[in-house]
């Protein structure tokens, strides 16, 4: 997943990123190391957040666009 490529080019700390996102920054280095998958939920809510598709976000694609 390429959600530290993500934060750090946002400048985001992982402590910022989670209380943005009401989770744990445990969870969210997991989520950055490949320890724990996010969910379906939690994976909108993070491409929602860097408004990225959750294709991108999952390095299916290398294209950021969203479709809506």
């Amino acid at each position: 997943m390429r959600l530290r490529e993500l934060r750090k080019s946002k400048g985001i700390s992982q402590l910022k990123l989670a209380m943005d996102l009401s989770m744990n920054q445990n969870t969210i280095s997991r989520y950055e190391t490949g320890e724990r998958q996010a969910d379906y939920k939690t994976l909108i809510k993070i491409a929602d957040y860097f408004h990225v598709s959750i294709d991108y976000l999952l390095e299916r694609t290398d294209n950021p666009e969203m479709n809506k």
